[in-house]
């Protein structure tokens, strides 16, 4: 089998080439499912006034945006983000809600040249995509004050995550699987399901007092079947699929389509909305005072 090495910037441009489009077409669905993955944790977060945050892969800033109300207008909040295009959202709202404290920055993490002046780092669904994860963690703990805390979320197992893997089963039973060579947006949603390895890698790059807390929940995977069938042919695991294989899948989309609506219809509510259930970490660490 050979190995194809990829760099973080080839992500970054798939990002922006392909998949920023599919990404906000499906907005509703996307923020509604990562919200709630965020909620619980920076419910609980206690950042003290005037603190300086940092939004690692911050999206369309919805999250950005709760530092920036935690941090009070003494505090600041930079968030970054590769794709230029989630960016604009986040100081649409920025400005519509009078919020001076907060910018954004069009930026790959891995490579930015951080100064240490943040108290705390968050980042949502954002970790799982750098192509050399220990150089980003470094990074973040280069930009991290001696004390700094980090706190990232990252999904558990696709088994664990029935409205991203139900997709993936229907589709591998009339699509070949991606090859070695698939355009992919970095190393995959699930490449840091495993606490046991991110917790070494965030060891290899400098932190300490790590911890691991799971959540779970449903998300809307579609406002409505034809959405939810949509989303599963646009983006994730089954997306890949359903792009890779170019001309035969879209031949065998009605076929396909089909066989998704039989999957996905049990998950209607009594709105027409598809519910699922889904899973992650809340990873947390510190920098050392010293």
């Amino acid at each position: 089998m050979t190995t194809i090495t990829k760099h973080n910037d080839d992500y970054v441009a798939f990002w922006n080439q392909v998949l920023v489009t599919k990404f906000e077409r499906f907005r509703n669905i996307l923020m509604g499912g990562m919200s709630y993955h965020s909620e619980t944790p920076l419910r609980k977060l206690h950042l003290p006034e005037g603190a300086n945050a940092l939004d690692v892969g911050c999206g369309w800033g919805d999250t950005a945006l709760a530092l920036a109300r935690k941090v009070g207008p003494s505090g600041s909040v930079t968030g970054l983000d590769c794709c230029e295009t989630f960016l604009e959202k986040g100081r649409t709202d920025a400005a519509s809600s009078a919020m001076d404290n907060l910018r954004f920055i069009a930026a790959d993490v891995q490579n930015y040249p951080f100064e240490p002046e943040y108290n705390f780092c968050f980042s949502r669904f954002g970790m799982m995509f750098f192509s050399n994860p220990v150089a980003a963690m470094r990074n973040i703990h280069r930009a991290l004050k001696p004390g700094g805390e980090l706190l990232f979320i990252t999904w558990r197992k696709l088994e664990e995550n029935p409205w991203l893997s139900a997709g993936k089963e229907t589709l591998l039973q009339y699509l070949p699987a991606p090859g070695d060579d698939a355009q992919v947006c970095g190393p995959g949603p699930f490449s840091m399901s495993n606490p046991e390895v991110v917790i070494r890698q965030l060891q290899a790059s400098g932190f300490t007092d790590i911890k691991v807390e799971p959540i779970d929940g449903p998300v809307t995977a579609g406002d409505s079947i034809e959405q939810a069938i949509e989303f599963q042919l646009a983006i994730g695991p089954a997306g890949e699929i359903f792009r890779e294989a170019g001309e035969i899948a879209e031949r065998r989309r009605p076929i396909i389509e089909n066989a998704l609506r039989q999957k996905l219809s049990p998950y209607q509510d009594s709105n027409g909305k598809v519910i699922m259930d889904s899973a992650s970490w809340a990873y947390s660490a510190k920098k050392p005072n010293k």
